[in-house]
C-alpha cells in the first residue's frame, strides 16, 4: 500500500453503499490514523463528463477510489431506457478509470451488480462466468456496461500494471437506499409501499409473482467487505459479496419479513400482469469464503427490521 496514509475517493458516496461505507469509517473505526476519505455525490461533479471528473480528482487528489457512481434504477425503468443506461454508464466508467490512470491513482475497486450475470446459465454463477453469454434482456444496456469495467480493468493491467479490481454484490438494500415505487430497489420500493399501504388502509400491492429468488445483502455488510477488499484484496478478477446459496429466498418471504418489521396487517396481493425479471440468479459466495471464513451477515429479518426502522424515522429525508 505504500508509506502514505491513504485517500481514498469514493464516488456515488450519497448512494446506498455509498453512506454505509461512510458509516463504517466514521462510526465503526473503519478510518486509519492519517487517512483522508471523501465521499463524492452528483450534485459537486457529473462523472459522465469528462472535464468535471478531472477536476474533482485535481481537488482531492485521490490515492485509492472507490466507485460506486452509476446510472442505475428499478427493474421498469431500465426496461424502457437501455441505451441512456449503456451510454451514461459506458462514459462514467472509463471517465473515471482513465483518469485515475492518467493521476496515478495506486488501486480503483469499482462496484459491479449481479445483473451482469448470463441470463441463459447453469446456477450457481461464480467470478468466473460473467461474459458466458448476454445478460437478461431487461437491462441489458446497464448490464453491458458494467461487464466492460471488467474488461477495462484486464486492460489497465495488462497494459500499464494497474490494480484495479472488482466487486459483484448481489441484492443491496439498508438505509438510504432509493425507496421510489417506480425505480427503486426491489425491498425499498416495497417498504415504501408496505409503509404507504398502512397509512392508507389499502391492500399492498406487489408487482410480479413474488416468485423469483433472491440473494439479499445488507449495505453495512457489503460496507466492511468494500473495505477488506480495498485494503486486502490482491487479484484483478473480481469477488462476488454475498450470502450463501443457501440464503436465497422467494420475494415473498420478503414481503412478509417487511409486513411484519412495519406491523402491516392489511391484505397482500400480487399483481401477475407485472414482469417477474430473472427467475432467480444464484451467485456463488465460495471465493469471499475462502478469504474470509469467519465472515457474519446481518440475517435478513434483521436487517430488513432496521432498513424499515430507518425509513420511518427518516422518511422526510428518504429518497421516495
Amino acid at each position: 500500500m505504500g508509506t502514505e496514509p491513504m485517500r481514498v475517493l469514493v464516488t456515488g458516496g450519497s448512494g446506498l453503499v455509498g453512506k454505509a461505507i461512510e458509516h463504517v469509517v466514521k462510526q465503526e473505526g473503519g478510518c486509519l490514523e492519517g487517512e483522508q476519505w471523501t465521499f463524492l455525490c452528483s450534485k459537486e461533479a457529473n462523472l459522465v463528463d469528462l472535464q468535471q471528473t478531472r477536476a474533482v480528482f485535481e481537488k482531492y487528489r485521490p490515492t485509492h477510489v472507490i466507485h460506486l457512481a452509476a446510472k442505475v434504477g428499478g427493474l421498469y425503468l431500465h426496461m424502457k431506457e437501455n441505451l441512456h443506461f449503456l451510454r451514461d454508464n459506458l462514459r462514467i466508467n472509463d471517465n473515471v478509470l482513465q483518469t485515475s490512470h492518467e493521476r496515478g491513482v495506486t488501486k480503483v475497486v469499482s462496484c459491479l451488480s449481479s445483473c451482469i450475470f448470463p441470463d441463459k446459465t447453469t446456477y450457481p454463477i461464480d467470478e468466473s462466468m460473467i461474459h458466458n453469454g448476454p445478460p437478461h434482456d431487461s437491462n441489458f444496456g446497464y448490464s453491458h456496461a458494467k461487464r466492460m469495467i471488467d474488461i477495462q480493468n484486464r486492460g489497465y493491467f495488462e497494459q500499464h500494471g494497474r490494480r484495479y479490481t472488482a466487486v459483484i454484490p448481489t441484492n443491496v438494500y439498508g438505509p438510504y437506499d432509493n425507496f421510489n415505487f417506480e425505480n427503486g430497489h426491489v425491498l425499498s420500493a416495497l417498504m415504501h409501499k408496505t409503509y404507504a399501504a398502512k397509512k392508507e388502509g389499502t391492500p399492498l400491492q406487489v408487482w410480479g409473482s413474488g416468485t423469483p429468488r433472491r440473494q439479499f445483502i445488507y449495505s453495512l455488510d457489503v460496507a466492511r467487505l468494500f473495505l477488506w477488499v480495498l485494503r486486502e484484496y490482491d487479484e484483478i478478477d473480481p469477488i462476488i459479496l454475498s450470502v450463501g446459496e443457501e440464503e436465497e429466498l422467494p420475494i415473498k418471504d420478503a414481503v412478509e419479513m417487511i409486513a411484519d418489521a412495519l406491523d402491516f396487517k392489511g391484505q397482500i396481493v400480487f399483481d401477475t400482469s407485472k414482469s417477474d425479471g430473472q427467475m432467480k440468479k444464484t451467485a456463488s459466495n465460495a471465493k469471499l469464503q475462502r478469504y474470509l471464513p469467519d465472515f457474519t451477515f446481518t440475517p435478513l429479518s434483521e436487517g430488513i427490521k432496521k432498513t424499515c426502522d430507518w425509513f420511518v424515522n427518516n422518511y422526510d429525508i428518504a429518497r421516495t
